[in-house]
């Protein structure tokens, strides 16, 4: 049998080799392997719809999604940061501005649902009804106890619009009366300490049929126009910032507004009822 004799030059040539074939094997694991970020809302994700959602996405995409589920106004600030690829919240008017300051590409509508007022089944208040800024007069005259998430949310935001349209003072962003409580939370954290205070708090549909600690919270007030709820999805801009992956982050866009993501989204159901409803523009 022939010896090998293994030369400091043979040494060397081997050493590359090996080191060109661990960095050729990681290169081929990196192009596998496709990733991006997604800065999104408390509601999106604690209803379950991400976890229906992302890996029929994946199945057509092979992208995998990581959620950083925050109030809509955190998430958008992540994009202003450039620290998400896309951003998938619920407040137009922040959305809306954001895409003017250049942060975010063209704003895309996706899906709605809406918000309803939950509180304690004796409702102590007597706001039960379809007028949500007569409930919020009533609430505010009766001193009642109130959670608010105070986070600078989609949900947030449409509170304090619901506040001030129905003339309550609003000093410092919040309500006067001192039984409001602002946990600075996310929207299950929310309705836990509702739940648990016997409080009235403002939910969007989606997490309140996906809660299941309702204790004697009921829905109370429902069905006023003023509480749709629509959520948009937005490309972080890459000539703002480098780093955001437009190219996967536009597959995303293009797919959850298809008609076949559009699909996805209208078979989610909890115990049968629709939690969120399509509505890409065709």
């Amino acid at each position: 049998m022939r010896k090998v004799l293994f030369t400091p030059s043979r040494l060397r040539k081997v050493g590359t080799l090996a080191v060109l074939s661990v960095c050729l094997s990681a290169s081929l694991t990196w192009a596998q392997t496709k990733t991006m970020v997604m800065a999104s809302t408390t509601s999106t994700e604690q209803s379950g719809l991400f976890s229906f959602l992302l890996p029929e996405f994946k199945k057509f995409s092979g992208i995998d999604i990581k959620v950083v589920a925050v109030g809509t106004g955190q998430a958008i600030d992540m994009g202003r940061r450039g620290d998400a690829d896309l951003l998938f919240v619920h407040d137009q008017v922040a959305e809306e501005k954001v895409v003017a300051e250049g942060h975010v590409l063209k704003r895309f509508p996706v899906m709605y649902n809406d918000f309803v007022l939950a509180g304690p089944t004796k409702d102590p208040a007597q706001v039960k009804g379809k007028d949500v800024l007569q409930a919020f007069k009533k609430l505010n005259a009766m001193n009642a106890d109130f959670v608010s998430r105070g986070d600078k949310s989609g949900t947030n935001a449409a509170e304090l619009r619901y506040w001030k349209n129905a003339d309550v003072e609003t000093p410092a962003g919040k309500p006067g009366f001192v039984n409001y409580k602002a946990c600075g939370c996310g929207m299950g954290q929310a309705l836990n300490m509702a739940a648990s205070t016997g409080s009235y708090v403002l939910v969007d549909r989606g997490s309140w049929l996906a809660f299941k600690n309702r204790a004697d919270l009921t829905i109370l007030v429902e069905g006023d126009k003023r509480l749709f709820n629509q959520y948009g999805v937005m490309a972080v801009n890459p000539a703002m910032h480098p780093q955001a992956k437009l190219a996967l982050a536009q597959q995303f866009v293009d797919w959850i507004t298809s008609p076949v993501g559009q699909d996805v989204i209208a078979s989610y159901k909890i115990n049968g009822q629709q939690l969120f409803f399509p509505n890409a523009a065709p």
